[in-house]
């Protein structure tokens, strides 16, 4: 079951490849994206949390937050940051980054990285870092652009290459041969839960009206 096309779905996140996800995920069960807040870091995004529980009220969001490592587990970080979640309220935990969520499609991230797909996991939720992974990823890529775009430069003193975010953020949206979703939630239960929780957001909609 999916919301109705005519359901608004706002949204907080910590950057712009999580705002990228979230707005593909919303269009993805038949929603349409809202504005999306944050996008200053994860402290920042906390700051603001109580508020977006607040508008919850009155309206359906949808909140992603990197698991990181700042919990042993999804469950002990969604505590810590909102115990009492309202009934608009779609708080989900991404274990451990969004990039892990983008990894879980292996055929569509191995071509869009041109690499072959033996190099991609089948449990990228277990990666400790997905960020570093994908940038290690990307230095075998067959495309000259790929490597220069997400793999940072000697004596850079960056962890990602200059055009990493828009690359993921093109690979996020493309509808055609980028990311997949459903795939993608067959290899990453964080994914998985956080599809059941927005498609019962919108069954909560209809109810309401």
């Amino acid at each position: 079951m999916t919301t109705s096309p005519q359901s608004v779905i706002t949204g907080a996140v910590e950057g712009p490849v999580d705002e990228a996800v979230l707005r593909r995920l919303v269009i993805h069960v038949h929603a349409t994206p809202g504005s999306v807040y944050g996008k200053s870091g994860k402290t920042s995004l906390r700051r603001s949390i109580g508020k977006y529980n607040q508008a919850a009220r009155r309206s359906s969001w949808l909140i992603l937050v990197d698991l990181d490592h700042d919990a042993d587990c999804a469950p002990a970080l969604r505590a810590s940051w909102l115990p009492n979640p309202e009934r608009g309220m779609c708080f989900r935990i991404v274990v451990r980054e969004v990039e892990a969520w983008l990894l879980a499609d292996p055929e569509r991230f191995a071509a869009f990285l041109g690499i072959a797909i033996s190099r991609v996991p089948r449990d990228p939720e277990n990666i400790e870092d997905p960020k570093r992974f994908i940038v290690g990823l990307a230095t075998h890529s067959r495309r000259r652009d790929i490597r220069e775009d997400m793999v940072p430069r000697p004596g850079s003193g960056r962890a990602v290459g200059p055009a990493y975010t828009s690359r993921l953020i093109q690979y996020a949206t493309d509808m055609n041969s980028g990311w997949r979703p459903d795939v993608a939630a067959g290899h990453a239960d964080s994914l998985s839960r956080c599809l059941r929780s927005l498609r019962r957001l919108g069954v909560l909609e209809k109810e309401d009206r």
